[in-house]
Order: structure tokens, then C-alpha cells, then sequence
């Protein structure tokens, strides 16, 4: 009785600790548009959790932390339903059917690893809004949300961390417009992505509300900071270390 009273204690402890670093993810993520799936899963991998439960919880704090940065960004006036819906429209089903795949990912996620961090190097050297930007063709933003959402379930991410970078770099958005944009896809693909989960007979643990409650409070401050308050070019800087932690992840896990 003893042992297992020491065991509910550390367990406690470790929860707690846990907790802590799920909110610090959750406020740099969100300041950025993001929810932090990659974060999460990176945090509960260090910490001993077992594999099978990674990927659910993480979906599940993606959808609370999304949730509240769509509302945020769109309150401060920066989405544009005009360049999310291309994008978003192919990706749902994509992210349903990665989600339910068990799959070997030991040579996607390098790669992807890999492109991250070209990304994040790419947004040190250029920090400002391009001074013109033109929405995608069509066709071009079905094919590239059909991809990022397929990624987005197969990783079980909301793909925000593949489809912010695309949006800049290609001169698609803004800073801004480009985090809300992503906000609402992570939160799209995330839910098809933990539907697609669930329907393969799987469940999610029930320690992720726990987190669930750290998670809520850093997604709502950082959201709130990067939607009104957080100049550009730190917003740019911010999401390169995104993209870097992301981006390590991806490689060393």
C-alpha cells in the first residue's frame, strides 16, 4: 500500500510538471496561430508516455487550443474565408483517412523534420509582410490542402505548422491572415483527424482533460497576444522557434 501511494504521488508530480509544460506550449503556439500538437506530442514523449496514447491527446488539446485562436484572430479581423476554404475543403477527408492509418513514419517525419527547419531559417532572414500578396489558384490550394491534411493526420497535427509557411513564403497571406487562416484548419483537420482515430475502435485516455485545463488557459493568453498585441516581425521570430522545436521533434523523435 505504501508502494502504490508513492506511485499515485509521482504520477501526481509528474502530471503536474507535465501540465506546466503543456500551457508554456500552448502560449508560444497559439501566439502564432497555431495549437501545438507537435509541442505536445514532443512533451509527453520526453516524459515517458506510452506511444499508443500520444496521438489522441494531442489531437484533443489541438481542437481546445484551435478553437479558442480561430475565435481570436477572427475577432481581431484577420481571416479570410476566401483563402482558408481552398485550402481547407480536401484536407478534412485527408486528415480522416491519415488519422485512422497505422503507419511507419521513421522516413516521412525527417524528411519533414528537414523542411521545417528551412522554413525557420527562411523567417529569421525575412520578418515582415511581403508588401503585396495574392490568394493561390484553386486548384493549386485543393492539391496543397489535400496533402498538408493527409500529413496533418498521419503526424497527428492539425498541419498548421506545413500550411503557415506555405501561405508566407509563397506570398499567399500575411502574417496574421496566415496564422488565422491556420488556426481554423488545424482545428478542421484535428477533429476529422481524432474522428478518424476513434473510428478505428481506439479511445483517448482520460488523463487529457487533466491537460486539458493547462492547455485552455496558455491557448487563450498566447492567442490573445499574437491576434492584437504582438508586433510582426516578433510574431515572425516566434514562429520560427515553432517551426525549429517542430522541426526537431520531427528528426529526433
Amino acid at each position: 500500500m505504501v508502494a502504490r501511494l508513492h506511485q499515485r504521488r509521482m504520477d501526481d508530480a509528474t502530471l503536474t510538471l507535465v501540465s506546466l509544460a503543456i500551457g508554456v506550449v500552448a502560449v508560444l503556439y497559439s501566439s502564432v496561430g497555431h495549437a501545438g500538437a507537435s509541442g505536445y506530442i514532443a512533451v509527453m514523449t520526453l516524459c515517458g508516455f506510452a506511444a499508443s496514447s500520444i496521438k489522441p491527446v494531442a489531437l484533443v488539446l489541438n481542437i481546445l487550443v484551435a478553437t479558442i485562436g480561430a475565435w481570436q484572430f477572427w475577432r481581431a479581423g484577420h481571416f479570410s474565408w476566401r483563402l482558408f476554404w481552398p485550402f481547407a475543403l480536401l484536407s478534412v477527408p485527408a486528415a480522416f483517412v491519415g488519422g485512422g492509418l497505422s503507419v511507419s513514419v521513421s522516413l516521412l517525419q525527417p524528411l519533414l523534420g528537414v523542411v521545417l527547419l528551412f522554413s525557420a531559417v527562411r523567417l529569421f532572414f525575412r520578418r515582415h509582410d511581403p508588401p503585396e500578396v495574392s490568394p493561390p489558384a484553386v486548384p493549386t490550394a485543393l492539391a496543397a490542402g489535400a496533402g498538408i491534411g493527409l500529413l496533418a493526420g498521419l503526424t497527428g497535427t492539425g498541419g498548421g505548422i506545413f500550411l503557415t509557411p506555405l501561405l508566407l513564403f509563397r506570398g499567399w497571406a500575411r502574417t496574421r491572415a496566415a496564422s488565422a487562416v491556420s488556426a481554423l484548419f488545424i482545428l478542421v483537420n484535428s477533429m476529422a483527424g481524432l474522428l478518424g482515430y476513434c473510428r478505428s475502435g481506439q479511445t483517448v485516455p482520460s488523463f487529457a482533460w487533466v491537460l486539458a485545463v493547462a492547455a485552455v488557459a496558455g491557448g487563450a493568453l498566447g492567442s490573445r497576444w499574437g491576434s492584437r498585441h504582438l508586433p510582426v516581425p516578433v510574431i515572425s521570430w516566434m514562429l520560427a522557434v515553432v517551426l525549429i522545436l517542430a522541426g526537431g521533434k520531427l528528426i529526433f523523435a
